[in-house]
């Protein structure tokens, strides 16, 4: 593939920068890929593995003639990093980010871009339950959704970005940033915060020993358990950033719970039956489109970057 940008910026060396600087590399995309990050260890991993060709240890010397910049830290501190990098950005470079939450990061960081500079918002719908530089693989975006919320931007920069994600074989779409903040509340955020809720009931409930509760884990609390290993960091701030989308679906959730509730105390199996019929009709969807497979793993197996990176 030809190369799309002669210097790319990652701020930030966890899961997702790594794995970007993986594609880029694995594809041809970049030139030279520069990186930060806020510990010393991180950046010495980083040039260990080798993904970066340079690190630096300030957010404003790593984007310096950088045409890309990948803002790629927890949604609270994306304000902070994009007032510090601003005066130092190159004229007509692009800046975006992968934030699950894009209305609080386009308010955050918007108004720290000077004029000439191209901010397009971004969510790759991709992960583990892995953080930080060793996690990251040049796969982890093949046939995963990459949300663009360019609000305005110039169609030339737009384009440009896309053919980079479209590259690490990611399918790109563009949407409203409070559409793409309601809809991540429903397939991502509340399940979440869900998946964290039932562990930690488990956690609380004194008649189940943490032994029985590790070795007699049926698929749904395995898979429970993997969603809640997720960088506590990363979705606190999802939570307070996209609070009132998720406390909607939140909301929603509860009547739904509720019911259901009634239907097993009063035994109406019909109810049931007819909720699960319609909500397994959701889960063939998902495969149909290709974002899962059809094959049971009994809890889901952990995908391990290659060594090396």
């Amino acid at each position: 593939m030809a190369r799309l940008y002669d210097r790319v910026a990652l701020i930030g060396l966890g899961l997702i920068a790594s794995s970007m600087a993986h594609a880029m590399k694995a594809q041809g995309l970049a030139g030279e890929i520069v990186g930060y990050a806020r510990t010393a260890d991180t950046r010495a991993a980083a040039l260990e593995i080798g993904f970066c060709d340079r690190v630096e240890d300030s957010a404003a010397k790593a984007v310096a003639g950088a045409d890309l910049v990948v803002l790629a830290v927890p949604v609270g501190a994306m304000g902070a990093i994009a007032e510090e990098i601003g005066p130092h950005l190159a004229p007509g470079a692009t800046v975006t980010d992968v934030g699950s939450v894009k209305q609080a990061v386009i308010a955050a960081v918007a108004p720290h871009m000077p004029d000439g500079v191209h901010f397009i918002a971004g969510h790759p719908i991709a992960g583990t339950e892995h953080s930080g530089p060793r996690s990251g693989f040049a796969t982890l975006f093949q046939n995963r959704w990459w949300l663009l919320t360019p609000e305005g931007a110039e169609a030339g920069a737009v384009a440009r970005l896309r053919a980079l994600l479209e590259g690490f074989g990611a399918r790109v779409d563009e949407m409203d940033a409070a559409h793409h903040d309601l809809v991540l509340a429903v397939t991502s955020h509340t399940p979440h915060l869900i998946a964290y809720t039932m562990v930690g009931v488990a956690d609380d409930l004194s008649r189940v020993t943490d032994s029985e509760v590790i070795n007699y884990s049926a698929a749904g609390f395995r898979d429970f358990t993997r969603i809640a290993a997720s960088d506590p960091t990363m979705w606190r701030d999802v939570f307070l950033t996209n609070k009132e989308a998720t406390l909607e679906i939140l909301g929603r959730f509860t009547e739904e719970l509720f019911a259901l509730q009634r239907a097993i105390r009063l035994g109406d199996g019909a109810h049931l039956h007819d909720y699960f019929t319609r909500t397994r009709a959701i889960r063939r969807g998902i495969i149909e489109a290709g974002q899962d497979t059809a094959a049971p793993d009994f809890g889901r197996v952990a995908q391990v970057a290659p060594k090396g990176g």
